[in-house]
């Protein structure tokens, strides 16, 4: 039985984010402190054309002669980190926008009253072959899709894999002689993000390292198109309450990573369904639903047969994972996850993340200081 997996239902349903949508990713709800710009004016003036959009940092990665990367953060990287207490780390989407990730995270953190000389917000920016002309000059490339499942890079001399890239910026912002005060680091993603952080949650080697160095370490998923399984099963039945090996007539690859765990990528290479799995109960992870995000026919869901396997709509996908976490587990197994449905939003990583549980998992806000955000119920399992 899953033990673990805490499912909390606020009191009393909250407004909407009202006008959040217009960002392309926020990671805090409104906060209401005096003299404080509410979230919804501080995404409008973040979306304002007259506003410069942020510049990437190129920061030096990996060991040896390593390897540039760019992101997007608050804090310049090569200067005085000594003050950070707390890492957060947004996940761009399919789109390889990390700009705009970026200054919606940085317009929500203003308003949510946290201190901005103790957060470092990141926003990585995985380059893509098209992004020719870009200044990612000299750096790693990936297809328009492999870094989302952690293949790896494309361009000689380049071969690190995209999970690796997030060991190594884990490495980087946890570098006590670095950031000697930080205590806690966030992975966030939405949707195409979500799908890296939650495969990334799953194969990485460094998590119980990092905690038990006293790092508070979590992962935040929001709406991704697809989870990966452990094992051959996929949801069955009329209702997916049940489970079985899934049709190999209708889909012969249906358990092909990134779906499932054959031919895994080479960054976890060798590894095990089941060990993996039992080390992933472990982990501190959050799940995030819309209840809206139900359309089988949505122009960005990804609707390949090992996708299909899961579901037919990002929401059905997210319920038949969670029961089949509970459906792998063996009695006495203790799950750290926690998952919540955001009711009455859909596609929307603005009003996901600025939903009461989002801003809980990600900044830590407590429901009274986002009374605007977005209501959070149980998943109806």
């Amino acid at each position: 039985m899953l033990q673990a997996l805490a499912l909390v239902v606020p009191s009393k349903p909250c407004r909407a984010l009202a006008g959040a949508a217009i960002a392309m990713a926020v990671l805090a709800g409104c906060a209401s402190a005096p003299d404080t710009p509410s979230a919804a004016t501080a995404v409008e003036a973040a979306a304002t054309p007259a506003q410069a959009k942020p510049h990437w940092q190129r920061v030096h990665l990996g060991t040896g002669a390593g390897y540039d990367f760019p992101v997007y953060t608050n804090h310049p990287l090569d200067q005085d980190l000594s003050r950070i207490r707390e890492v957060v780390f947004v996940q761009h989407g399919l789109q390889r926008n990390g700009d705009d990730y970026y200054a919606a995270g940085a317009a929500l953190l203003k308003a949510s009253g946290r201190n901005p000389d103790e957060v470092l917000l990141v926003a990585p920016n995985f380059p893509g072959t098209p992004d020719h002309g870009k200044g990612f000059d000299g750096m790693p490339q990936w297809s328009v899709q492999g870094w989302m499942s952690g293949e790896n890079a494309v361009n000689a001399p380049f071969t690190v894999s995209s999970l690796q890239v997030l060991d190594d910026m884990m490495a980087f912002v946890t570098d006590k002689a670095r950031l000697p005060r930080v205590a806690r680091v966030t992975v966030a993603g939405h949707s195409g993000g979500a799908q890296i952080v939650h495969r990334y949650a799953v194969l990485n080697n460094v998590d119980e390292r990092i905690r038990a160095r006293g790092i508070d370490l979590r992962y935040v998923v929001a709406n991704p198109s697809s989870y990966l399984y452990f094992t051959a099963v996929r949801p069955a039945g009329a209702d997916g309450r049940s489970f079985a090996p899934y049709d190999k007539a209708v889909c012969p690859d249906y358990d092909k990573y990134r779906y499932g765990m054959q031919d895994i990528v080479p960054y976890a290479k060798g590894a095990n369904g089941q060990s993996l799995y039992q080390r992933y109960a472990g982990r501190q992870v959050t799940y995030l639903a819309g209840t809206e995000d139900n359309d089988p026919n949505h122009r960005v869901l990804d609707k390949a047969c090992g996708a299909e396997a899961e579901g037919p709509t990002r929401l059905q996908r997210a319920r038949g994972y969670l029961r089949y976490e509970r459906y792998l587990a063996s009695p006495g197994l203790v799950i750290r996850h926690q998952a919540y449905e955001v009711v009455g939003v859909g596609h929307d990583q603005a009003r996901m993340f600025g939903s009461q549980c989002g801003a809980r998992a990600v900044f830590d806000m407590a429901e009274t200081a986002n009374p605007d955000g977005a209501a959070c119920r149980a998943p109806q399992l």
